[in-house]
């Protein structure tokens, strides 16, 4: 399968270097969003694009939520880059070796929304990241084509990057909002959502890096180039995280809806010491996990919906046979657990009792009483947060459950 490369194939050449960008045909999709800015929702919802961050929603109407409100308000686009889940790298990628694709997208939804204030929201630790996106924002300040998007709105368009507090919570997205503002990212109560009250109550729009980038090349190729590229009724391409058991991890571009057999084993080269495969968590750990039996489902949004999983952020986490599904659930439910704000009781009190079971589990300590209350906690700790970090380790505790239950059971002490 021939791959036409959209996000990765500039980032080979162009790192910070604008005009470098220019070069390879880089913003032509912003002078096409200036000629027709009230044509770029309908090319984007033409197009299908949806959000690359985890949710999948359709940005054409995130974006139109964002257009509604008075073209007069201070508003504010938040390119979020703080990608901090365990096998998720695809952000950072596209930060370090082609930045201006994204501050490119970026600006393009400014023009659909009437906003003035586009921010690059990225993650401290990842220091590259930071220092060559700052350097592609200097290039950007004294370009004719950010003059002319400012020309357009009527006001000057500031462009800056954020730095995020580098914690799991701060890439929520009433987090990102807090964060800017200063604060400590405590995600919030919705509604009222961003779109209405965000940054300092005005109305603001936070997109994943990826889907940004995207958007650019939409704009600049037209929606019917777009859609053509995904496989059956999937769109676009997909920046896919491999990691793992396999030969050859890293970050593929794919079609949107390619089989997962053909990203592990042809892509990824297979399993690593020849073993056998066993599972994969889907979209990072805050997800279901997928067998042997769903090697062929197509990776896209409304297939694994289907299959009862979800895409994500596009992370791949693939086990092999002779790893303990118990002992890396775990390790992923350990991570929620460090992560959780403490702003909501249930969540920071499940998250650690959830674990503590767990891991009594995995030690060979677990009674058969421990099995059960694992999925009572699962069964009702979803809901009971601001945010989704406990529904994201509640899912993956369940669905290990679902599929593995036999190694649960062997693990636990007989009684009787």
């Amino acid at each position: 399968m021939k791959t036409q490369l959209v996000l990765l194939a500039p980032a080979v050449q162009v790192g910070a270097d604008l005009d470098a960008w220019f070069a390879q045909g880089g913003g032509e999709g912003l002078r096409a969003a200036l000629s027709n800015p009230t044509g770029i929702l309908s090319t984007l919802a033409e197009a299908n694009l949806r959000g690359l961050g985890g949710a999948g929603f359709p940005t054409h109407r995130k974006w139109a939520a964002m257009a509604a409100q008075p073209a007069e308000l201070e508003k504010y686009v938040l390119c979020n880059g703080n990608e901090d889940e365990p096998g998720t790298f695809k952000d950072r990628e596209l930060l370090e070796k082609s930045p201006h694709q994204v501050i490119e997208g970026a600006l393009i939804a400014a023009l659909a929304t009437q906003a003035n204030h586009v921010y690059l929201y990225v993650n401290p630790h990842q220091h590259c990241a930071v220092a060559v996106v700052r350097q592609a924002i200097e290039q950007w300040r004294g370009c004719a084509l950010l003059a002319e998007v400012a020309k357009h709105q009527n006001r000057p368009i500031d462009l800056a990057v954020v730095e995020s507090s580098g914690l799991y919570i701060g890439g929520e997205e009433t987090a990102v909002i807090a964060s800017v503002e200063g604060g400590f990212p405590f995600p919030r109560q919705k509604p009222p959502y961003p779109a209405q009250s965000g940054v300092h109550g005005q109305p603001t729009l936070i997109n994943n890096i990826e889907t940004l980038a995207h958007a650019a090349h939409i704009l600049r190729h037209g929606a019917a180039w777009y859609r053509d590229l995904g496989l059956g009724d999937a769109c676009g391409t997909k920046l896919y995280s491999l990691s793992g058991d396999v030969l050859r991890p890293g970050l593929y571009e794919l079609p949107m809806g390619t089989p997962l057999h053909t990203l592990i084993f042809e892509h990824g080269g297979g399993m690593l010491g020849e073993r056998a495969f066993k599972a994969v968590f889907t979209g990072g750990p805050s997800n279901t996990l997928l067998g042997a039996d769903d090697l062929d489902v197509p990776l896209d949004f409304d297939t694994l919906k289907a299959r009862g999983s979800s895409l994500g952020t596009g992370a791949m986490i693939v086990i092999s046979e002779g790893t303990s599904i118990v002992r890396k659930v775990a390790e992923y439910v350990d991570f929620f657990a460090a992560g959780s704000c403490g702003q909501c009781p249930p969540c920071k009190a499940g998250t650690y009792q959830l674990s503590r079971l767990l891991r009594r589990i995995d030690t060979g300590t677990g009674l058969p009483n421990d099995l059960q209350a694992l999925e009572s906690l699962c069964h009702l700790l979803p809901g009971s947060g601001r945010c989704g970090l406990i529904d994201g380790a509640a899912t993956v505790v369940l669905s290990s459950l679902k599929q593995f239950r036999n190694e649960y059971a062997a693990q636990v002490i007989a009684v009787g």
